[in-house]
């Protein structure tokens, strides 16, 4: 774990140059990410359904593309096809997701999450956001704002990177 306020606050007048002050402030959140992690994790190991962060990760890809192909499922989760393959068979064992025949192309076959997939995509984001809930609401009213307005412009950064980033390949 990362000592709060990073290297270079020990000092006087701590970090220096603008890349100091970032690598100082990503050490300080690294703190905040690891914990933000466990508690994401605990929420939805709490489910009804345990299940694991690879797994609710597909489920909410499937969730937000629904009718996805094996291999466009592997693509989005950075993984290869035989993994993505055992992946599904175990959530469809579970009856969360269902193979089905594409209508128009006889030899794909889309993955759909069934209702009860839904119900625990929605079962783990409620104790998620409970347990997010509970954590801010032990912050001070202005550190949540600032917190806010941060992650605002993190997610805005972020956005910008990856669109130059795309733009450069």
């Amino acid at each position: 774990m990362s000592r709060l306020g990073g290297f270079g606050h020990d000092q006087p007048g701590g970090a220096g140059s603008p890349g100091e002050k970032a690598l100082s402030l990503a050490l300080e959140m690294s703190d905040a990410v690891d914990g933000l992690s466990h508690l994401w994790s605990v929420a939805g190991q709490e489910a009804s359904m345990r299940l694991s962060a690879h797994q609710l990760r597909a489920l909410r890809i499937l969730e937000s593309g629904p009718g996805l192909n094996l291999t466009a499922l592997a693509e989005a989760m950075e993984i290869g096809l035989p993994t993505a393959s055992r992946l599904c068979d175990r959530l469809e064992a579970a009856g969360l997701l269902e193979r089905v025949l594409h209508p128009r192309k006889r030899r794909e076959v889309q993955l759909h999450l069934t209702g009860h997939g839904r119900q625990v995509l929605v079962e783990v984001a409620v104790r998620r956001s409970r347990a997010l809930a509970v954590v801010l609401a032990a912050m001070e009213p202005d550190e949540r704002e600032a917190l806010s307005r941060g992650m605002r412009a993190f997610l805005s950064a972020q956005e910008g990177e990856q669109g130059g980033a795309a733009a450069g390949s």
